[in-house]
């Protein structure tokens, strides 16, 4: 198996050097900032997926296409990031019982399984978003980057894919895991940004209301202080 797939970057020959460039830019996107935006990017597959699914039922169906695909692609959205939750917890069940019988065939009681490796996979949600990101962006930066090389007509990308295709795969394992490291600096990076946001907006606003409170006190104290001078036989004095 290989996973930078040479029937791929044959099918990408030729490839503009725009469109070639706009992949690289959407891959180093989803390898280092993947789960800052992950609400963006879940959103946004969703809803691109329930859109060519509506339209391509809507075709076979002989209804309106456009409306169908309309529909479908607003629904994906809405609920895309509840979604990504359930598709989470069937994703990593499927994943321990299909573990679980290739080690032990005679296992019984797969369901009990089934829900143990979905409830870690909902814990585990943001490590799987990571990984799932960043091994998307490199798959998909990685699949430009070689139909850009082989656009010049003097290198074959995909005989040097084939031949190499066990270290290729190891790249991408340890480029993904690079990946996800990054989304962890730049995730915690946003998060004391945005921390540090409010509680520079907090300090001015206590700051601001005790100033407002000393003005009221000062205030009420120059009052409190002179109206004896108010008094009829102490004008003259």
């Amino acid at each position: 198996m290989t996973l930078i797939s040479p029937d791929v970057i044959a099918e990408l020959k030729g490839l503009s050097v725009g469109a070639g460039g706009f992949l690289l830019l959407v891959g180093f996107l989803l390898w280092g900032f993947g789960w800052r935006w992950h609400r963006f990017w879940v959103v946004f597959g969703f809803t691109a997926a329930a859109g060519i699914v509506g339209m391509t039922s809507g075709k076979a169906a002989g209804g309106h296409i456009l409306v169908m695909g309309l529909l479908l692609a607003f629904a994906g959205g809405v609920l895309a990031i509840e979604l990504a939750k359930l598709l989470s917890f069937v994703a990593g069940g499927i994943g321990c019982w299909l573990a679980v019988q290739a080690v032990i065939p005679q296992a019984q009681e797969l369901w009990a399984v089934f829900l143990a490796g979905g409830l870690f996979g909902v814990l585990l949600y943001r490590l799987w978003t990571m990984i799932l990101m960043s091994l998307l962006g490199v798959l998909v930066s990685w699949h430009a980057a070689f139909s850009l090389a082989q656009s010049g007509g003097s290198y074959d990308a995909v005989k040097w894919v084939t031949e190499h295709s066990a270290a290729v795969n190891s790249a991408v394992i340890v480029v993904t895991l690079l990946g996800v490291l990054m989304q962890t600096v730049t995730a915690e990076k946003a998060t004391k940004k945005a921390e540090g946001g409010e509680k520079k907006a907090s300090k001015s606003k206590h700051e601001k209301h005790e100033k407002h409170d000393s003005h009221d006190h000062s205030a009420h104290k120059e009052a409190s202080s002179s109206w004896w001078k108010r008094l009829p036989g102490l004008k003259a004095a």
